[in-house]
């Protein structure tokens, strides 16, 4: 479809709504309205000012309105405005989805929601985020999940049309020529205190359910190995401090680096890429291993079966010990993990291009809008 826009008709109006900017779906939505505007679709994209300037949405071709993040009480009155005169709009995430809600009130524009992540939280918390997840699915027109198991609890909790979205990845940015990136592995390792020894990686905030406890645990048997590997994380969050002194306390053999702008650089720079938790319902990190050739042992959570399938190492989620014996045996074993590099190439294969996420973002879109007789 080359274009929305066909004689007769003024063009779709779409209004995207973000959160905080969780950074998976910050990107899906920059690749998305750059897509939509290729395609004639007018974008608007509801997002705090710092996700712009982190995502460039206007560099997309798509207009951006600052809407403050959800705990300012100007935000839905905000939103509000910037629907007016939307032909549908499409939320991301929870929060920035219950807040669409609320903005459009009284109004018949269609909703659409995209369920990236579970959302996390306990005690009183917990349940407001049920209460929260209820009213967002049953008042969506559609619910959109990125893993099977996000989509039977959208219908689990009330949507009356809940499916599974093709979420494409957007490319490394290693590819734009980034002057850094021309450091040679070597190097790379050598800055990190990695030479002479393997290197583990992981990514993400530092928050409970990433499972950074268990990868803490994990490390004190690789510490009995003759070249003791160093782990890296890249990531920054509430955790940090306590993490921080556990490695000190411990002695573990752990570099907690903060946010890091190269990610996809260190990952390269990897031996092996580690998810010890199950943070993200369709992992980044898990995606760009695979793209990187990097082998993965993750913790069996999330959606993380269906999205590698045979391509890692799958332990049993809580599992320290399992965890530690998973990277011992592929540390050991270098035509396992050249296997696993193989099947990782094809698994990647299998996921859907941008290309496919937008065309099947924008048929949710015309099965909800009737077309628009020009004025």
């Amino acid at each position: 479809m080359s274009s929305h826009s066909p004689h007769g008709q003024s063009p779709l109006r779409t209004v995207q709504v973000l959160g905080g900017g969780n950074a998976g779906s910050s990107a899906h939505v920059r690749s998305l309205a750059a897509g939509l505007v290729a395609r004639g679709v007018r974008v608007t994209v509801c997002a705090p000012a710092e996700a712009d300037r982190a995502h460039d949405f206007t560099g997309a071709g798509a207009e951006h309105v600052h809407v403050p993040r959800s705990s300012d009480p100007g935000s839905v009155a905000v939103l509000r405005a910037a629907c007016t005169d939307a032909d549908l709009v499409h939320a991301h995430g929870l929060h920035a989805s219950f807040r669409a809600v609320l903005a459009l009130s009284g109004r018949g524009t269609p909703l659409v929601v995209t369920w990236h992540n579970r959302a996390h939280a306990e005690g009183a918390r917990a349940h407001l985020l049920r209460l929260l997840e209820r009213r967002v699915a049953r008042t969506a027109a559609v619910v959109l999940g990125t893993t099977s198991d996000l989509v039977d609890r959208a219908r689990r909790t009330g949507a009356r049309d809940a499916r599974l979205a093709a979420v494409a990845l957007r490319g490394p940015r290693r590819s734009e020529g980034h002057e850094e990136s021309e450091r040679p592995v070597s190097k790379l390792r050598a800055e990190l205190g990695a030479i002479g020894r393997p290197l583990l990686m992981a990514v993400g905030s530092l928050d409970r359910h990433r499972g950074y406890d268990l990868l803490l645990d994990a490390s004190r048997a690789w510490r009995r190995l003759d070249a003791v590997p160093l782990v890296v994380v890249a990531g920054e969050g509430p955790q940090r401090a306590e993490l921080q002194r556990r490695i000190e306390d411990e002695d573990l053999p752990i570099r907690l680096l903060g946010r890091r702008e190269d990610v996809s650089e260190l990952l390269a720079a990897a031996d092996l890429a580690l998810l010890p938790g199950g943070g993200e319902s369709r992992s980044v990190l898990a995606q760009e291993a695979l793209h990187a050739r990097v082998p993965l042992v993750a913790a069996l959570a999330g959606g993380i079966r269906e999205l590698v399938g045979d391509a890692a190492e799958l332990v049993p989620p809580d599992d320290a010990q399992a965890f530690a014996a998973a990277v011992v045996r592929l540390l050991g074993d270098p035509e396992r993990c050249e296997l696993l590099r193989d099947m990782g190439t094809r698994q990647a294969a299998t996921w859907p291009t941008e290309d496919e996420t937008v065309a099947q973002v924008l048929s949710v879109y015309d099965e909800l809008t009737q077309p628009r007789p020009m004025i």
